[in-house]
Formats: C-alpha cells, structure tokens, sequence
C-alpha cells in the first residue's frame, strides 16, 4: 500500500515552481520509490550517532569534500577526468587569452586544491611505508624552478624528488639516513635511465647526487644560499609504529616493512612528539640557510591520529618552519581520492579517513627583506 507523503513534503511540493506536468511525473517518481525500497531498509540500526547506513556513513568520513554548490556534477571519484578537462581548459585559454590573462584567470579556478594522481608503486617504492608520488613532486619542481636549477630533498627516502627532478632536467641533492633506502633509490634512478624516462639533451642532462646520512649533520657541510628550490614530505614521528586495520591490510600481511628503520638517529624513532618537532627544526634552520633568497620550500605532510587525539601535524611544521625563519606563504589541498576506506570508528563513533595532504609554501626572504636566517 502506498503512503502520501509527509505534510512537509506535501506543502515543498506546493511550493515549487515546476509545470503541472512535470511535479506529476516527479511525484509518481517518488511515490514509486517509497512503494520500491527493500524491507531491508526496515531493519534495527545499531548506528549510535546518525541515521546513516554504514556505507553512507563510512563515504563522509573522508577527509575532504567536493562542494555540491553549482551544479549536479560531481568531480568525487574522477579525478583523471577533472585533471584531463582542466588540462584542456588551461590550454584552451592560454591561446585565446594569451600566458598573462590565463595565469590570472586560473589561479581563481586552480590553486588551492588539486588531485593526487599517483600510479600503482613499483616493487621497490612499495617497500618504504611512507612515500609520495613523482607526478606531485615534479608539478611543485616546474612550479618553482627553471631547467638546470638546484633542488634539496633532505628526507629523499626511496628517490622520488631526486627522479621528478631527473625527468624535468633540474639538477637534485637527496639526504636519507637509511642504507636500505640510500639504495632503492639509487636502483629506481638506474632504471628510470634505462627505460629511457629521464630527460636528457645531450648537453644537460640533470645531475642527481644522493649523500647518505643523517640530514641534521649533513645539510650543515652544504654552503650557505646554494639551492634554488626545496622539496620533501618529513617523518611522520612514531605513527608508523601503530597497528591498525590500515596497516595490517595495506602493509603487514604483505610483508612490508611499517617504518623506516630501527635506528637512534632516525627522527621517526624519538618517543617524545615536542622533542621529534624540535630536532625536526634543526633540520628546517639548516634548509633555510641553504636555500636561496626569494625562493621557495614546499613540505608535503598529512595530519594524524595519536590514541585519541587528532594531531595537526601540519600546523606545528608551520609554525617550526617559521621559527627557522622561513615564511609562509600559501597551502594547497592535495585530494588523495585513490586510498582505501576503513571504517575505524563504525558504527559507534565518527573517525576521519585521512584522504588528504598538505603542500605548505615557505619563502626565504630577500636581500631587501629583514630575514632572519
């Protein structure tokens, strides 16, 4: 048996503007809908917090949100397509508008947010459990430097700046503390060569150069003012060091390895999170002092939970990176909308699936400019 709708419904219905014809159709639609639902439908929620079934509810705990305002299409699940139609865009207006009035165009339609477009992970960058992918890498290096400049990473783990760098032809120094590392990346570049990905003129091939070491002690033999760029996504403290569903499906039952290393030296070993933050602005002041006047640094981090507490990971490396005397100067959302979802606090409590980085953009001040390194 069919049941009218609600008095509420009733009175929208009412109050909308649609042809007589077409509110018919919409309300047979929606009639037919309720009449349709499975009985299933009807059974006992043990949800405690909403009305939400699990799938819905396990969707809304991503980290970011696509705004519906605007229109009915969603870009949440195409984020190849999103990027390819912009791609289009952006080309299409730079020959109708010229550079000038397409950079100030796009940078109100892109900019703070962007899309994470990584491919599957080779045999040998899925070993580390933390890495990032070369396509992000390599848009931040041709964002903010020109072929043949100097790019650091000082937490290079398996290579990937060192190869963005390489494919673009920007020359790169790399730090990592670990042998094991120290030598995946050296077998990624070797092959990246071999399969002919690397750029290479003839006349300037990029000169990619990876000291093993702690970057603490290293960055300090670097000379003053000798980088044009820097790039690098930190240690993430001791959360690699937390079981979980996460990391028993994504890295335990493959048996891969869940963090960097057992060493004393290794940053991601202190068991202190103020003290982790502190030796990590050695690192930050060491960066600043290397890097160029009036250029740039870009952290790519994500935020974490610690037991029952969300930590703002990414707050605390920008306020540590400004006390080594860098300045911020923006942040862009980095949508990882290609990782899995777990329901960790379902059906009892909201816990958020984090599907998001963030790109935050230092600058070292000028020669005009009081900087403080």
């Amino acid at each position: 048996m069919l049941r009218p709708l609600p008095m509420r419904a009733q009175s929208k219905q009412r109050r909308t503007s649609l042809p007589h014809h077409t509110g018919r159709i919409w309300r047979r639609y929606v009639l037919y809908w309720l009449a349709s639902r499975p009985m299933a439908a009807k059974r006992q929620q043990t949800n405690k917090l909403n009305d939400l079934s699990n799938r819905e509810w396990l969707r809304r705990t991503k980290s970011f949100w696509i705004s519906d305002a605007g229109g009915e299409a969603s870009p949440e699940g195409d984020a190849e397509g999103l990027a390819k139609l912009l791609a289009r865009f952006s080309e299409w207006l730079r020959q109708e508008k010229g550079d000038e009035a397409a950079e100030a165009l796009l940078g109100q339609v892109i900019g703070s947010f962007t899309y994470s477009q990584p491919p599957p992970r080779d045999d040998l960058k899925s070993q580390h459990p933390a890495t990032f992918p070369e396509g992000d890498v390599q848009k931040l290096v041709e964002l903010f430097t020109k072929r043949g400049e100097a790019v650091l990473d000082p937490f290079v783990g398996t290579g990937s700046a060192l190869i963005a760098c390489a494919r673009c032809g920007r020359d790169a120094t790399g730090i990592e503390l670990t042998e094991k590392w120290v030598e995946i990346a050296r077998k990624r570049l070797a092959r990246e060569h071999a399969q002919g990905s690397l750029f290479d003129d003839g006349d300037s091939a990029a000169r990619i150069e990876i000291v093993p070491g702690d970057a603490r002690e290293k960055l300090a033999a670097l000379p003053d003012d000798s980088f044009d760029f820097i790039v690098t996504s930190p240690p993430y403290w001791r959360i690699l060091r937390k079981g979980g569903l996460k990391v028993a499906a994504e890295r335990v039952a493959k048996r891969l390895p869940t963090t960097y290393s057992e060493s004393d030296a290794d940053l991601g070993n202190i068991g202190d999170y103020e003290a982790f933050l502190a030796e990590l602005e050695v690192v930050w002041t060491q960066c600043c002092r290397v890097l160029k006047p009036d250029r740039y640094m870009a952290v790519v981090v994500c935020d974490f939970r610690h037991g029952r507490d969300f930590c703002l990971y990414h707050a605390d490396i920008a306020e540590h990176v400004r006390r080594a005397g860098l300045r911020l100067q923006g942040v862009t959302i980095l949508a990882q909308d290609n990782k899995n979802l777990y329901p960790y606090g379902i059906p009892n409590a909201f816990v958020s699936n984090i599907h998001h980085q963030y790109i935050l953009i230092f600058r070292k001040d000028g020669p005009k400019e009081a900087a403080r390194c």
